[in-house]
């Protein structure tokens, strides 16, 4: 069972942009304030993976999960819970958590993360299999109407779940809980990859993370080096890059806006960071000078 009390914000407060903060909207025609569910109802209802995977958020209501059976796996503020039937688990307005998808979902975790390769090179015996998918994905997808819709969605669902299945396995997708297993690094790298995604803005140091993940320094470093090769401090740098290439680029911010929003004190720290990590000033760049870059 899960039950959702509605626990407004207080006027005009909103968690930090990383984190979306989730309003409390009962279905229609149920009494306001409260919800009651299942587990499975709510993924059914939430059905959206893999174009919307299992982020971390805040809610302003309360949830309350009963586990009947098996058992849970929930993220609260950044500490994965465990919960066995019988127990139940309690995440009060404003804790940041994140659902643990099922089945599916977390199979296709690796292939959706953010340090994933854009570009897939399947093996080759998958290729004509995956062209031949595509192409039914494709006819089902212009079929609507050719038949009932909750059947219409659950073929394409059902194909591209399968199409997604065999690309996971593609070289250089790591599966899921290959990772230096045995280490506990795979798994320290994976909530810091998680945490900066949601605090690059304003964490800027490994000290930082390692402090919010309750690890040491040291720890949080050789899980980043035996992950990607690469220190804690280049790994943060890389992602204020990336978000500065974005806001610069297609978002057709200005260099001061960019850097009040990555965290930069002065803008011209923040001229100096972007120059020496693309040879370009973020105003060349942003007229366009440095698009076919790496």
């Amino acid at each position: 069972m899960m039950v959702g009390k509605r626990h407004p914000a207080p006027e005009g407060q909103a968690g930090p942009a990383e984190v979306p903060l989730h309003g409390f909207h009962p279905p229609v025609g149920t009494p306001f304030g409260l919800e009651v569910s299942t587990v499975e109802d709510f993924f059914a209802e939430h059905d959206d993976w893999p174009w919307n995977p299992p982020r971390p958020g805040r809610a302003t209501f309360h949830y309350l999960i009963g586990v009947t059976e098996g058992e849970l796996r929930h993220d609260v503020d950044h500490l994965t819970r465990t919960v066995a039937a019988g127990q139940w688990l309690w995440v009060r307005p404003g804790h940041t958590q994140c659902w643990h998808p099922p089945g599916t979902a977390r199979l296709l975790a690796p292939l959706t993360a953010h340090e994933a390769p854009a570009v897939l090179s399947p093996h080759a015996d998958d290729a004509a299999w995956l062209h031949q998918t595509a192409l039914q994905l494709l006819d089902e997808h212009r079929a609507l109407g050719r038949r009932s819709l909750d059947v219409h969605h659950a073929l394409r669902r059902s194909l591209l779940e399968a199409l997604l299945l065999r690309l996971s396995s593609a070289p250089g997708i790591t599966p899921t809980g290959t990772v230096t297993a045995g280490t506990g690094r795979g798994e320290t790298y994976g909530r810091f990859a998680d945490a900066l995604e949601l605090h690059f803005r304003e964490l800027h140091r490994a000290a930082d993370y390692a402090a919010l993940l309750g690890c040491s320094v040291r720890t949080l470093s050789r899980a980043a080096r035996t992950a990607t090769g690469k220190g804690v401090r280049e790994l943060i740098d890389e992602r204020r890059l990336l978000e500065a290439r974005r806001l610069l680029g297609s978002a057709r911010w200005d260099a001061r806006s960019a850097a009040a929003h990555l965290g930069f004190s002065d803008p011209a720290n923040f001229g100096r960071f972007f120059r020496d990590r693309t040879g370009l000033t973020p105003g060349a760049f942003a007229a366009g000078e440095g698009t076919t870059g790496p």
